[in-house]
């Protein structure tokens, strides 16, 4: 009697043990699904949504500025294209809205590089040092584009905010400005303005 009591022993502490530790690991390890990612289609209000200017805004005015720059006898109606300088470089950022000032000026860039098709050539100032650093290794001087065209704006905000519900309004208006760079002279302007209303608690980065 006293050879299978002591085989059974060890065998069932053994399983006690295994079965304590699975219990144990089961309790600490953080297993819950999390939310499901949401493709959200980015000319309408996404379900995070703040007073801020958002990828709605950004493609709509991108948009508008665009169409009317096509319209432009200066731009895109000259007999020898335009060299335009499309960069954030001179467009401010006066607003209380944070915003990387290259998502409107590089989609605004590329959209009307797209639907220009030749009638303005388009200056990439911002890649300058790589055209420096290629035309010295293949041993010439640099022949750099100058512009005759230059982009220049400001986004500004006008905020309204009720300290008893923490509800915030604010109007944003963004300015678009072409400027000659022999004369300083604007050859083309374009407004877009709207205004938003919620209690913000969203943050933007």
């Amino acid at each position: 009697m006293n050879g299978p009591v002591r085989l059974g022993f060890p065998l069932a502490l053994g399983l006690l043990l295994l079965g304590g530790c699975a219990t144990y690991s089961a309790s600490t390890i953080e297993n819950a699904p999390g939310s499901a990612t949401v493709y959200e289609d980015p000319n309408s209000t996404g379900q995070l949504a703040g007073v801020g200017i958002e990828s709605q805004d950004i493609r709509a005015m991108t948009d508008k500025m665009m169409r009317d720059m096509l319209t432009n006898p200066s731009l895109a109606g000259a007999k020898t294209p335009p060299k335009v300088i499309i960069d954030a470089e001179f467009f401010r950022n006066e607003s209380s809205s944070r915003i990387n000032k290259n998502i409107i000026t590089d989609r605004l860039r590329v959209d009307l590089n797209r639907a220009a098709k030749g009638r303005m050539v388009f200056v990439g100032r911002h890649y300058e040092g790589m055209v420096k650093e290629e035309t010295a290794y293949k041993g010439r001087p640099a022949g750099l584009l100058s512009g005759d065209y230059r982009l220049g704006g400001r986004i500004t905000t006008l905020d309204q905010i009720n300290p008893t519900t923490g509800r915030t309004s604010r109007y944003h208006q963004i300015i678009f400005e072409m400027v000659d760079l022999n004369n300083s002279a604007i050859v083309w302007t374009g407004i877009y303005d709207f205004r938003k209303s919620a209690r913000d608690d969203i943050i933007y980065r």
